[in-house]
C-alpha cells in the first residue's frame, strides 16, 4: 500500500521508461535506495508492448485525451514558506494522430471475447486509487504480478533473441536458430539457406480470430533492434569489383579515427555527400547507406555515417554470423528486465502511482521531495523523470521533433521466401526528394509477438506530416488493403492487411538540459524512443545521469561469478567434514573449541545467507 512506502530515499524515478529502468537498476546495484513509480498501470511507458485488446485500449485513451481531475487539495498542507512545487503534467501529451482501421469483418468480433484475458484493473480515480508498492525481499513475484496484459502466462523471465541476417541491399533477413515455437529437433539454420514450406496451405486469418487470440500478441510501440548485422557480399547485385571497393571502403571505417585527415573536410556535410567522395558507384553509396550504416541521407553528417558504419562493423560475430538481436516478446522486455534488476537489489515499485508535483527549495533552487497522488511527502537527493511528465512551464524552450509509427497484422510475408522462421528489416529509400526512408521491420510468430499465421509490421520514419499521411504511400506500395481501387491480381500479389494504426509520437531525444526553463540541479531529464534504429541513445542517457550523480561508482557492473569468489582458508578448513574409522566416542571439547566451533557454526549460517 501507498501509506507504507519509506518517507526517504536516495533516488526517486518517475517513469519506467527504457533510460529510467536501466538508471533506476544502476542505482539500486551501487546500493542506492531507490524508489520507481508510474502512473500508468503497464510498463514501459512509450517503449512499451501490448496485447492487441491492450493496443485496442490504449488507442482509445490517446483518442479521447482526457485528463485527470484534481479534486484533493489536502497536500498542499505538506509545503513549507520556503519551498515552491513544479506540478507534474496528469496527462501523457507525447502521442498524437491516433487512427486505427480494420481491413476484415469487423462485426464478426462481436461477443468475442479474449481468451486467457486477465481481470481488468480498476480505472484511477481522482483520489482514492491505490498504489501497488514492493517490498524487497517480494519484489519479483510483485513486479511479474503486475505486469501488462500483454505478457503471456507461460513466458519464461529475462530477454532472448533471435538473430538477423540480410538477404539484398534493401532488406536484412532472419532466420531464428532456436525458437520456442518451432517443432521439436529442428536444426538451425545455415546462412543463405531457408526451410521448404508446410504442406498444408495456411487458413485465411479473420479479426475475429485475432481478438480472440489477442494474448498471442506482443505489440510494440516502438521497434527497435539493439544490434545488427547484414550478409553484403552474399548479394548478387554487386559485381566482384564493387565488393572489393566495399571491402577497402569498410576497411577505412574501422579505423577511420586514425585518419582524420580523409573525412575531416566534410564532417559538416551529410554522410551521402561524403560518400560521393569516395568513388563508389552508385549502387555502392546506396548500400552503404540503406544497407549497412542505416541512416538517413538527408539529416546524417559524416561523422554519424561513419560511426555507425564502424559499429556495424564491430557487430559481426558476436552472436553467430549476424550482430542483428530481436528481443523474444517485444521490445516491451528490454525495460522490464531492468526493473526486475533494479527490484532485485531492494528498489520499490510502484504502478497507478501518480505524483503531484516536485517540491523545490526557494533558496537553494534544489528539489527536496515529490508529493504523489495519495497526498504523501517522500524525500530523496536525486529525481530522475520522464520528460512527458513535465508541465509546460518548463518546456517552453523545447523543439520536438516527431516520430510517424504504424503497425499492421497482415496475413503473408512481405518477402518471397518459404522460410517461416524469420524478421525482415527493409529501408525504403524515399520516393520524394526530402522525404525521409522508411524503416520496416516484420515480425512473425517465432518472435512470440504475434498469433500464428499472422505477421506483425512496423515501419518508422521521422515526421513530416501525420503518420498515415507519411507511411500509407509504403503500405499502399508493399500491401494489400482490399480496397476497391486495386484489381484482383494485386490484391493475390501483396500481402493482406487485416489490421493498422497510424499514430506519431513525440520524439525529445538530443535535447540539451539547458533548454528546460527552471529545473533544478538535482532532477534529471529521460527522454522517449527516438527513430533510430536499436537504443543507443537510451543506454547513453542512462550512463551520463548515473555518471553525473555518482561519478565515483561503475555503472551497472555485472555480479560477480560465485565461483570466483575466494574464501578465507582457516573457514574452508573449519567447514571441512571429519572422518573416522572407529566408532570410539569423541572426548568432550574444550572451552577454547567449543568458541571455535561456534565460530565455525556462525560463519557458516553467515555463508548460507
Amino acid at each position: 500500500m501507498a501509506d507504507n512506502l519509506p518517507t526517504e530515499f536516495d533516488v526517486v524515478v518517475i517513469g519506467t521508461g527504457l533510460p529510467e529502468s536501466i538508471t533506476a537498476a544502476a542505482c539500486a546495484r551501487s546500493g542506492q535506495r531507490v524508489l520507481h513509480v508510474d502512473s500508468k498501470n503497464y510498463y514501459g511507458g512509450n517503449w512499451a508492448s501490448f496485447s492487441f485488446s491492450g493496443l485496442l485500449s490504449w488507442i482509445k485513451e490517446n483518442q479521447e485525451k482526457t485528463d485527470i481531475s484534481d479534486e484533493c487539495e489536502d497536500w498542499r498542507k505538506l509545503i513549507l514558506e520556503n519551498e515552491e512545487v513544479i506540478s507534474l503534467s496528469k496527462k501523457d501529451k507525447t502521442i498524437h494522430h491516433v487512427e486505427d482501421f480494420c481491413f476484415d469483418d469487423q462485426d464478426s468480433a462481436e461477443g468475442v471475447e479474449e481468451a486467457g484475458a486477465l481481470a481488468k484493473l480498476p480505472d484511477l480515480g481522482a483520489c482514492g486509487a491505490e498504489g501497488i508498492a514492493q517490498e524487497p525481499e517480494k519484489e519479483i513475484p510483485q513486479v511479474e504480478s503486475t505486469l501488462q496484459e500483454s505478457q503471456e502466462p507461460e513466458k519464461a523471465p529475462g530477454t532472448e533473441a533471435v538473430t538477423v541476417t540480410e538477404g539484398n541491399e534493401t532488406e536484412i533477413t532472419s532466420e531464428n536458430e532456436s525458437s520456442p515455437s518451432a517443432a521439436a529437433g529442428e536444426s538451425a539454420l545455415e546462412l543463405g539457406k531457408t526451410e521448404t514450406a508446410p504442406s498444408e496451405e495456411p487458413k485465411k486469418v479473420t479479426y475475429s480470430q485475432i481478438v480472440r487470440e489477442g494474448r498471442r500478441f506482443n505489440i510494440d510501440l516502438v521497434s527497435k533492434v539493439p544490434c545488427s548485422r547484414a550478409d553484403v557480399f552474399n548479394s548478387k547485385q554487386l559485381t566482384v569489383v564493387e565488393k572489393r571497393m566495399l571491402m577497402k571502403f569498410l576497411t577505412f571505417c574501422l579505423e577511420y579515427e586514425q585518419h582524420p585527415d580523409e573525412y575531416q573536410d566534410y564532417e559538416n556535410s551529410t554522410f551521402a555527400q561524403f560518400l560521393k567522395t569516395r568513388m563508389l558507384t552508385p549502387s555502392l553509396q546506396h548500400f552503404i547507406l540503406h544497407s549497412i550504416a542505416m541512416v538517413s541521407e538527408t539529416d546524417s553528417t559524416t561523422l554519424e555515417g561513419l560511426q555507425a558504419t564502424k559499429k556495424f562493423l564491430q557487430c559481426l560475430g558476436r552472436y553467430g554470423n549476424t550482430p542483428f538481436l530481436f528481443p523474444l516478446y517485444g521490445q516491451g522486455e528490454i525495460p522490464q528486465c531492468f526493473c526486475r534488476m533494479c527490484a532485485v537489489f531492494g528498489g520499490i515499485y510502484c504502478l497507478r502511482h501518480p505524483v503531484r508535483c516536485l517540491v523545490v527549495d526557494k533558496e537553494s533552487g534544489r528539489c527536496k521531495a515529490i508529493v504523489d497522488h495519495f497526498g504523501q511527502r517522500i524525500s530523496a537527493n536525486y529525481f530522475i523523470v520522464e520528460d512527458s511528465y513535465l508541465p509546460e512551464s518548463i518546456c517552453t524552450n523545447v523543439c520536438y521533433r516527431q516520430i510517424s509509427r504504424a503497425v499492421l497484422i497482415t496475413d503473408q510475408s512481405v518477402l518471397d521466401t518459404d522460410s517461416e522462421q524469420q524478421v525482415s528489416i527493409l529501408a525504403v529509400p524515399p520516393v520524394t526528394p526530402g522525404k525521409p526512408a522508411v524503416c520496416v521491420i516484420e515480425l512473425c510468430s517465432s518472435t512470440m509477438t504475434c498469433m500464428k499465421n499472422t505477421y506483425l509490421v512496423h515501419l518508422t520514419c521521422p515526421s513530416t506530416n501525420t503518420a498515415r499521411e507519411d507511411l500509407e504511400p509504403v503500405v499502399q506500395q508493399l500491401f494489400s488493403l482490399n480496397t476497391e481501387k486495386e484489381t484482383e491480381s494485386e490484391q493475390l500479389k501483396k500481402p493482406r492487411v487485416l489490421w493498422a494504426v497510424y499514430f506519431n509520437m513525440r520524439d525529445s531525444s538530443g535535447i540539451d538540459r539547458s533548454s528546460y526553463d527552471g529545473l533544478p540541479s538535482n532532477v534529471y531529464v529521460c527522454s522517449g524512443p527516438d527513430s533510430a534504429l536499436g537504443n543507443d541513445c537510451a543506454v547513453r542517457q542512462a550512463e551520463t545521469i548515473f555518471q553525473d550523480m555518482f561519478p565515483s561508482e561503475d555503472f551497472c557492473p555485472a555480479p560477480p561469478n560465485p565461483e570466483d569468489i575466494i574464501y578465507d582458508e582457516d573457514e574452508i578448513e573449519a567447514e571441512e567434514p571429519e572422518f573416522s574409522n572407529s566408532p570410539e566416542t569423541k572426548p568432550e571439547p574444550s572451552a577454547e573449541e567449543e568458541c571455535s566451533g561456534d565460530s565455525t557454526a556462525v560463519k557458516k549460517q553467515d555463508n548460507e545467507e
